[in-house]
């Protein structure tokens, strides 16, 4: 296989890809220094799939419904993802449980971005559930994987106001494009080399985070709370 001096990036997606669109845009307007060497998706026929296509990168579908069981499909999707030597695994919107035996075989090198302000609302209907709860600010949350669903240590957050006449379409769009900004600006620090993951603690710049960082306007602050 074809050895690039740029980081290798793996993205698993199961439907539209519009995270993984702001990836590609972001990778080739040089934002992101990095190679996306493949796209992987549980899903056939979804949308990412051909935004990958269209990009030239390598679409495969690895479907779950083929496996009797969760760890079966996860070691085939390690064996696809490892053809490709990433140094970063991203989870675009793949809406599969990963069992433990695939989050250690990539500890330090897989992240996620879920659609509120980790710790809250994880799991699913996380707009539906911020409006009911009434709070005055949502948003996403960029995160290394660990076991735990969507407990791993949070890297970037970008928040979103929440308006009095918000629906869950309304909100979700916001935090959307809050998304395809966050997103690619951790992608990058991973890629230079300025993000890891040392024993659970997430570091940038070889300082430890005390707190995740917060995205604002055209920059990024450490939030001292």
């Amino acid at each position: 296989m074809r050895q690039s001096p740029l980081p290798g990036i793996v993205v698993l997606i199961s439907g539209s890809g519009t995270n993984l669109q702001a990836l590609i845009d972001a990778v080739a307007d040089g934002r992101v220094h990095g190679e996306i060497r493949a796209v992987i998706s549980n899903q056939p026929e979804v949308t990412g799939l051909d935004r990958a296509r269209r990009a030239g990168i390598p679409a495969q579908v690895i479907n779950h419904r083929d496996f009797s069981d969760r760890s079966g499909f996860d070691q085939a999707l390690m064996a696809a993802i490892d053809r490709h030597q990433p140094e970063l695994v991203v989870l675009a919107g793949f809406m599969r449980v990963l069992t433990p035996a695939f989050v250690e075989h990539y500890d330090g090198h897989l992240i996620n971005i879920h659609p509120s302000l980790l710790p809250d609302f994880r799991g699913l209907h996380t707009h539906e559930r911020a409006l009911e709860a009434g709070v005055q600010q949502h948003g996403c949350s960029i995160h290394f994987v660990n076991t735990e669903l969507d407990g791993g240590p949070v890297i970037l957050q970008a928040r979103v106001p929440v308006l009095i006449d918000d629906t869950p379409q309304t909100l979700a769009a916001r935090v959307q494009q809050q998304e395809h900004r966050a997103y690619p600006q951790v992608v990058q620090w991973f890629c230079q080399g300025r993000l890891t993951l040392r024993n659970g603690q997430v570091w940038l710049d070889e300082q430890p985070l005390q707190a995740p960082l917060q995205l604002s306007g055209p920059a990024v602050l450490a939030d001292t709370h």
